[in-house]
Formats: structure tokens, sequence, C-alpha cells
């Protein structure tokens, strides 16, 4: 048999062709080949003979009784089976991306929203996306919007608005601030305190950082408070309500947070404010033209939805964007 070496630099042999050959090398038989893959026994051994123009070898020796694979047959098999594996495992991978709500998903979440949402988030995604990979990475703003940006994150949960161009926010609720004091505070446990309080207050407040610190000092310069002077903060929650109860001051809560936090200790009292109370607000946060966009949007409504049994405010569906 005459093949052409010069034709092997110019053409590639097809899928077609690798896959009749491989169902040759596994059959050693081209009746029984044909028949494995659905192809006509003449097409089959066209099929062969093409691919073995294409790479300039002989690979199959052909008899009357048998067919036998040749050295170079032997050699290439193997790589011709393993170049329709990864092209099959290329197709169920596009599949996956296809189907909704399958393959890894990677979310990032602050801390102060990680602790009170991520039960509610966990149990959605297990009982309606059982096929979702929920990858959940809790990290400060900043680093999450990074991540966002450059591709490290698929989804954000956290607070808005993030003032960031090309991202675009699925708003989920709006939230209270409540305010919590040691239990002997003349404020401790009252409704409908003014916001005035908080200019003469001894305010504890998070580190550097936390998009809450700067909630709270945005509520407190509203309010009046021109001095923004903290002298005691705490890199979480759980410690600034500690502090709290040691009398050392008094905190913000969202109140989402208030029933995880202040169940630790009994030297606490929460005091809500008078409408409008100050409030924040939670929200999905995706890239603009997401891929994966609707589907985003689609968890956004079963969240809220699965969020109403929380203190909150579920808001509508409406995307928003960030603003340049």
């Amino acid at each position: 048999m005459t093949v052409s070496v010069a034709g092997a630099k110019r053409r590639q042999p097809s899928l077609s062709q690798l896959r009749a050959f491989a169902a040759v090398a596994e059959h050693l038989h081209f009746r029984d080949a044909a028949a494995a893959i659905g192809m006509s026994q003449p097409a089959l051994s066209g099929a062969v003979s093409a691919l073995e123009e294409v790479l300039g070898v002989v690979l199959v020796e052909r008899t009357t009784r048998k067919v036998l694979l040749t050295p170079a047959g032997e050699r290439l098999a193997i790589r011709a089976k393993a170049v329709l594996a990864e092209v099959g495992a290329l197709l169920e991978e596009a599949e996956a991306v296809r189907a909704p709500f399958t393959g890894a998903l990677r979310l990032g979440v602050i801390p102060t929203v990680a602790p009170y949402l991520l039960p509610t988030v966990l149990r959605l995604v297990h009982e309606r996306y059982p096929h979702l990979d929920l990858q959940v990475h809790e990290e400060q703003t900043a680093s999450l919007v990074e991540g966002l940006n450059t591709g490290r994150l698929d989804l954000l949960l956290l607070a808005v608005p993030l003032g960031v161009p090309g991202v675009v926010e699925l708003p989920l609720f709006d939230e209270d601030f409540v305010l919590v004091t040691p239990l002997d505070h003349g404020l401790g446990g009252r409704e409908g305190i003014p916001r005035e309080v908080l200019k003469e207050l001894n305010l504890l407040l998070l580190d550097e950082g936390h998009c809450l610190r700067d909630q709270a000092l945005d509520i407190c310069r509203e309010a009046g408070r021109e001095d923004a002077d903290v002298t005691t903060t705490a890199a979480g929650l759980s410690t600034l309500v500690q502090l709290v109860a040691g009398g050392l001051g008094c905190t913000l809560l969202p109140r989402t947070a208030v029933k995880v936090e202040t169940s630790r200790s009994n030297q606490l009292l929460t005091g809500s404010f008078a409408e409008p109370a100050p409030t924040r607000r939670v929200a999905l946060a995706m890239r603009t033209g997401a891929a994966r966009g609707a589907e985003y949007e689609e968890l956004a409504a079963a969240l809220r939805e699965a969020l109403r049994p929380l203190p909150v405010r579920v808001l509508g569906a409406a995307p928003s964007a960030s603003a340049p």
C-alpha cells in the first residue's frame, strides 16, 4: 500500500476516522467494529484507509480471515482511544455547562453576612440545586470585588451599593440596625431610640476594612456625630458583642446577627431606633454580562423567598448596575 507523507502535513484526522480505527483495534473484525459504532462496513473500511492516508502509516493488515494491527497501529490505537476519551470528556463538560445549576459556583461572602445567611443559602442549594458544587469564600469586601473582577469568584453575597464599574447588583433585602448595650445601660431594651443619641455614645466598631464599620460611621455622621474616634475595635462581631457585654461600650448590629450574637451572653440588651431606622442592603453581585447571569438571577429570586422568615424586608427582583 502506498501512502502520502506529504498529505500528513496538510491534513488532520477526523473524529470519524479515529472512531472507526479505534473500533477496528478493539474488535479486530471489520463487520463487528462497524456494528459497534453504527457504521456500514464499507464506510468503516474507507474511514480507516483515509486515516492511514492522512497519517502516512499502515495501521492494519487486512487478510481474508482476520484483521491484525501493525506495530504502528498498536501504538497509535492507544493515542486514538485517548483522543476520543478526551473528546467525550469535552462533550460531557459542555453538557454540564448547558445544564443550569451544575458544576462549580464560587461564592464570596463578607464576614458580617456569612454566619447569619449561609445556613439559608446552603439549605436552599442542597434542596433545590443538588448538582451545584457551591464553593464558599469568606473575605472582606475589597478582596471579594477583586476576586470577582479577576474571575477568581463567580458571585458575591455582601452589603451594597458597591459603586464598582462592571458589577451588577441583585438586591435581596434591607435590614435594620439595632443598638446593643450592656445590661445596665440607660438605652438598653428601649424602642424608638432617636439616632441623635449616637453623638454621645461610646461606640465600639469593627476593624478597618469591614464594610459594616464604614456603614456604622456613616450612620453616626448622619446623626450629627462629627468625630469618628474609636478607642476599641474588634476583628469580628462575636468579639465586638462580648466587649459590649463586658461594659466597654455599645455597638450597632444588623438585625440578622442579633439572635446569634446576643444569645452568648445574658449581660446584653438590644434597642430599636425610631423610624426611619438606619439600615443596610444586602445583595448578590455578579460581573456585567456574566455567562451564567440568568442562573444568578434565578438564584437571587429563590433566595429572596427563602429569606422571608428572617427579620428583613425582602426586595424586588430588578438588578442594578454599579455606577462607573
